[in-house]
């Protein structure tokens, strides 16, 4: 399945913009053949795509104000016309396929949930990020657009996540669990314990339990889900803890000729296990259950990020991501309703 339309990438959001989210659409156009269009300000993005001698590769559309990264939810109401904000209006009217921003989290979630809406049902929608677990990737829900949750939302979090499992996966009965603080039902706070009662008895789910902090990485489920709170601390926590092991491993390297010499035997060995370990590699993270197909790439991406990140969000809008949740969120809905 495939769709003509291009992905509108705001070019003005991000650490490093615009100089490297237009690097990383001339790349997702040039090496991944994909349709994208940049949002911005027309002068600033012309002059970086004539670096790359791609003025007539990549249409831009006209934004006059950005979200700086520093700006929250707020914001969203403050700059109507910004580049995150005109990005989703191009999805909204049916001009693009989905949304790729590197612009602050708060803001872009903010922005998505103003001009694209919540889908019917949905209650909140939430961030999905990609964990590197093998034999295929887990799916932490939500990692940081719902810092307050209730129970019932947790139950719709694991719906989104199986979508997204399924879809991009190929998932048949995506296995899900709960984050907390021991494999007991009883363990944890008052929101996760009657969130394991609900999920226990939710149609439609494979819940597996709970799961602790240390089953991050082990692939045990295929979804995990959790207030967007304790989901957001947990996955920068295991970012940290990767930064930190890789650079002790190189420090130890660099100290010994003999690992050296161990090193280079095993380059191939490494170079895989540091790819499969680059969040950047994964595209960014999607925010599920909003009329459209939005992808935040991490703030600090370079090009190759930004070409993943369009990949993604490509990829997701043409399989029909949108149309999955809908799907599930309404047969839940009325699963409830028999109740």
């Amino acid at each position: 399945m495939s769709d003509s339309r291009p992905v509108a990438l705001d070019a003005m959001g991000g650490d490093h913009a615009p100089h490297e989210i237009v690097a990383g659409a001339v790349h997702a156009v040039r090496e991944r053949g994909l349709a994208v269009v940049l949002v911005g300000s027309p002068r600033v993005l012309f002059e970086a795509l004539a670096d790359h001698d791609a003025t007539k590769e990549v249409p831009i559309v006209r934004a006059e104000e950005a979200l700086a990264m520093n700006e929250g939810a707020l914001a969203s109401l403050r700059r109507p016309r910004s580049s995150i904000a005109v990005a989703c209006h191009l999805v909204r009217r049916g001009d693009a396929c989905a949304v790729v921003s590197a612009g602050s989290t708060a803001g872009v979630v903010a922005t998505g949930r103003l001009r694209l809406k919540a889908q019917q049902h949905v209650l909140r929608p939430a961030i999905a990020v990609r964990l590197p677990t093998l034999p295929r990737p887990t799916l932490l829900v939500d990692a940081g657009a719902n810092a307050d949750a209730k129970p019932e939302m947790l139950v719709q979090f694991a719906h989104l996540g199986a979508a997204y499992a399924e879809l991009a996966h190929g998932a048949t009965e995506p296995k899900i669990g709960l984050l907390t603080i021991g494999s007991e039902p009883e363990k944890g706070n008052k929101l996760v314990k009657r969130a394991n009662e609900l999920l226990q008895s939710s149609p439609g789910l494979h819940f597996a339990g709970n799961i602790e902090g240390h089953d991050l990485l082990t692939g045990k489920v295929d979804v995990i889900t959790t207030d967007g709170f304790t989901g957001n601390v947990a996955l920068k926590t295991m970012e940290g803890a990767v930064r930190y092991a890789f650079a002790e491993l190189r420090t130890t390297i660099e100290e010994s000729r003999l690992a050296k010499l161990g090193a280079a035997l095993q380059r191939n060995r490494l170079r895989e296990l540091r790819n499969r370990l680059d969040a950047e590699a994964y595209g960014g993270a999607v925010l599920l259950g909003l009329n459209g197909t939005v992808v935040i790439a991490h703030g600090s991406s370079r090009a190759p990020a930004i070409s993943a990140a369009c990949q993604l969000a490509a990829d997701m809008s043409a399989n029909g991501i949108v149309a999955r949740i809908g799907d599930r969120i309404a047969t839940s809905h009325r699963s409830h309703r028999l109740w």
